[in-house]
């Protein structure tokens, strides 16, 4: 499978300015806007990286589309909650939920995260944060977008809040972020008593930087040891095409381990 030319199906008709691609050989659908909010290739290698258990309940905070969660549907967990601020995507990551038959295990929640109020913790917390801070880059004609990419609705010490808040005391945290920013996002983390375990960074080819970072995070009360740095994650082979990891990540392996 090509994770730049997914395949379309045929059985489920899109809306009018929407597309429907399929991902991990056709085992999971995504409906997505043509010209709004369309996911890239963080949020395969965000579900990658998350660790999951059967018994654990799950908080994604800002879905989008929802694309993270179905992808995590691969792997076990008891539900999962998938917060969603923006309306009309959050209908969008509903619609997704049911046309891939996961009603039972999604729920979609259309509520600011910084004021989600639920009567329970979280076992498993991720989400793919907004990358540009408020002030900074240009916004883009798709309010939309902008929304999805811009800390205009909540920025990374909100999300870090608010992980702090929800996450139970054995609990688990995952992110992907700009590597530009992992010092502002070790310092939030910290600010708001919570730690780094686990970090990987992700690198278009072998001999450039890193450019994202993957990171799994604890409350800091229960935990000591030290941050383990994971084995760099090169998406890019010599020939320009993916590397043998990145293909397997795309082609929906079953990866779940700590």
């Amino acid at each position: 499978m090509s994770f730049k030319k997914p395949r379309k199906s045929m059985i489920h008709s899109p809306g009018i300015g929407e597309t429907l691609d399929t991902f991990f050989h056709g085992k999971i659908k995504v409906l997505q806007r043509r010209t709004g909010y369309r996911f890239s290739i963080d949020a395969p290698l965000l579900a990658d990286f998350i660790y999951t258990q059967k018994n654990c309940d799950c908080l994604e905070l800002g879905t989008g589309n929802g694309i993270v969660s179905l992808l995590l549907s691969v792997k076990p967990f008891k539900h999962l909650v998938a917060l969603e601020v923006q309306k009309g995507l959050s209908e969008l990551a509903r619609r997704n939920v049911a046309l891939n038959g996961l009603k039972d295990r999604i729920t979609i929640v259309h509520a600011d995260l910084r004021i989600y109020a639920p009567d329970k913790m979280f076992d498993v917390i991720f989400s793919n944060p907004p990358y540009i801070k408020k002030d900074r880059g240009l916004l883009s004609h798709s309010e939309e977008k902008s929304i999805a990419k811009h800390e205009i609705k909540c920025s990374i010490s909100d999300i870090m809040l608010r992980t702090s808040e929800l996450l139970k005391p054995e609990g688990r945290a995952y992110f992907i972020f700009p590597g530009k920013r992992r010092e502002e996002f070790m310092e939030e983390a910290d600010k708001n008593g919570l730690t780094a375990v686990s970090i990987r960074f992700v690198h278009p080819r072998n001999d450039t930087p890193a450019n994202l970072f993957l990171s799994s995070l604890a409350l800091s009360r229960s935990r000591a040891d030290s941050l383990k740095e994971l084995p760099p994650l090169i998406l890019y082979d010599d020939k320009g095409g993916w590397s043998t990891e990145a293909d397997s990540i795309f082609s929906g392996r079953i990866k779940n381990e700590i």
